[in-house]
């Protein structure tokens, strides 16, 4: 192979397959349905046409034998108005003859008219065969065009979905996401920590602030170790 024919291999590669990205799978198989469509009806076209050649080809030879009957009868009939005197002896002869050869000629075009038909029945009967056959792989296609359709949407907004999944984690917006939850429960934490510190500060305050205003004795005092050790919790004096 030289360098000329292996320049036009690979621009032939590239061409089927730069075709093969725009096919569209259900334009595709409605283009070919249609095409099937189209031979279907030119065989039909066909079919009536072979069919009608066979039918003349039948009643010119009916004809053509009937043709001949018709000179052999005439031939008789000669001979008897020959053998009852009507009709003179050579004159009868000479036209029973003439009606013989043409009886003769109509059967031989006769029996060549149905062998031609034969030829044609034969041909008719192929081609609707052929018919039927482009009949039924017609409707089979139409029947799998139906859920050729399905399947082409299922599969388009699956692939529409996995690109829309791929780019989301690719662009890393499932990580970010991530990462802001954790932060809010983060911010969360600080302030339920922060809250219950304040709350903690207030409590002793008041406690300090209460035991001020009160005037009561301050924990530790004269008045409750008197107490404890009146509850015995402390040894008597």
């Amino acid at each position: 192979m030289n360098i000329f024919q292996r320049i036009f291999k690979v621009a032939q590669s590239e061409a089927h397959s730069t075709m093969e990205k725009f096919e569209d799978p259900i334009k595709m198989t409605e283009q070919g349905i249609r095409d099937l469509k189209n031979d279907l009806g030119e065989a039909m076209t066909s079919l009536a046409q072979v069919k009608a050649s066979a039918l003349r080809l039948k009643k010119d030879g009916e004809d053509q034998l009937k043709a001949a009957a018709d000179y052999e009868r005439k031939a008789m009939l000669l001979l008897q108005k020959m053998q009852s005197g009507t009709l003179d002896p050579a004159q009868a002869e000479s036209l029973a003859a003439e009606a013989l050869q043409r009886k003769e000629e109509a059967s031989t075009r006769g029996a060549s008219l149905a062998a031609d038909y034969e030829r044609q029945k034969q041909m008719a009967d192929q081609l609707q065969g052929k018919i039927e056959t482009l009949k039924q792989t017609t409707r089979q296609y139409e029947n799998e065009l139906i859920t050729l359709r399905a399947r082409s949407r299922t599969a388009s907004s699956m692939r529409k979905i996995n690109q829309q999944m791929a780019k989301v984690d690719s662009s890393g917006t499932l990580a970010m996401l991530e990462r802001m939850k954790n932060k809010v429960e983060e911010e969360e934490t600080l302030a339920e920590a922060y809250g219950e510190l304040g709350a903690s500060d207030t409590s002793l305050d008041s406690q300090i602030d209460q035991a001020l205003l009160s005037g009561g004795p301050a924990p530790g005092s004269d008045a409750v170790l008197e107490l404890k050790r009146k509850m015995g919790l402390l040894p008597s004096a």
